[in-house]
C-alpha cells in the first residue's frame, strides 16, 4: 500500500514535530505510512550534531533544537516541507538509501522543468550548480523514520544569511522561483509526492520483478 499523502498547510514547527513523534510512538507493522506536505512559519532548527557557532545572528526568528540529524537550517513560508513517516523495513531501505531517494525525488522534479540538479555524498541535499535548493534531515527510531526534506520554492532567502546553512560557511541558497519555475506551490507539492512514491515503489522487490516482465 502506498503512503497516505496529507497536504496540511501552515503548521507551527513544534506542533508538527510533536505530532510526528506521537505518530511514530504508537505505530506498528500494520500502520500505513504517511507523507506530510506543509509549510512552517519562520524558524531555525538545530539538528543533533548542530554546533551553536553556525548560528551567526538569529534576530527575531526562534531557534529550536530538534532530534533530526544534521546541523542548522531555516524554514519559512514558501518552502515545501515533506515529512516522511515510513517503516524502513517495509521498503527495505537503510538511512543512506532513503537519503538518496529523497534527493532523487527533488532531482527528478527539477529535471521535469529542464533544470539539472545533483546530490553530494559529502553534504546531503540537492544542489543546482553550487547553490543548495533542498536540505534533508531524518530521525530513525525502532526502524521507523520521521522528519524529511525541505525544498525552497518561493520564499524570503535572507534568513539563510544569518546561519552557516547545514554547517557550511558561505553556502549559497537558491529556490525554484529563481530558476524560472512559476507553477503553484500546490502543484509542486503534488509532483514531489508523486516522485517520492514512485521511487519508494521501486524498492519493492515484487514490483521490480513484475516491471521486468514483457
Amino acid at each position: 500500500m502506498q503512503p497516505l499523502v496529507k497536504h496540511l498547510g501552515m503548521i507551527d514547527y513544534q506542533n508538527a514535530w510533536q505530532e510526528m513523534r506521537q505518530f511514530t510512538d504508537v505505530r506498528n507493522a500494520a500502520t500505513r505510512d504517511e507523507i506530510w506536505l506543509l509549510q512552517h512559519p519562520p524558524v531555525y532548527t538545530q539538528g543533533l550534531a548542530g554546533k551553536p557557532e553556525h548560528l551567526l545572528h538569529a534576530g527575531n526568528i526562534p531557534i529550536i533544537r530538534t532530534d533530526r540529524g544534521g546541523q542548522i537550517t531555516y524554514h519559512g513560508p514558501g518552502q515545501i516541507i515533506a515529512y516522511l513517516l515510513l517503516d524502513m523495513r517495509r521498503w527495505k531501505l537503510n538511512v543512506r538509501g532513503l537519503v538518496r531517494l529523497m534527493e532523487q525525488a527533488i532531482i527528478n522534479l527539477l529535471a521535469s522543468f529542464d533544470i539539472s540538479a545533483q546530490g553530494r555524498a559529502e553534504a546531503p541535499g540537492v544542489y543546482v550548480g553550487d547553490e543548495k535548493i533542498a536540505s534533508l534531515g531524518l530521525k530513525i527510531r525502532s526502524g521507523y523514520c520521521y522528519h524529511g526534506l525541505a525544498f525552497n520554492v518561493n520564499m524570503d532567502l535572507a534568513p539563510f544569511s544569518s546561519i552557516n546553512p547545514c554547517g557550511f560557511s558561505g553556502l549559497r541558497i537558491t529556490q525554484a522561483k529563481n530558476l524560472g519555475i512559476e507553477v503553484s506551490q500546490t502543484r509542486l507539492e503534488t509532483l514531489l509526492a508523486q516522485n517520492l512514491i514512485y521511487l519508494l515503489q521501486q524498492q519493492e522487490p515484487e514490483k521490480i520483478t513484475r516491471s521486468c516482465k514483457p
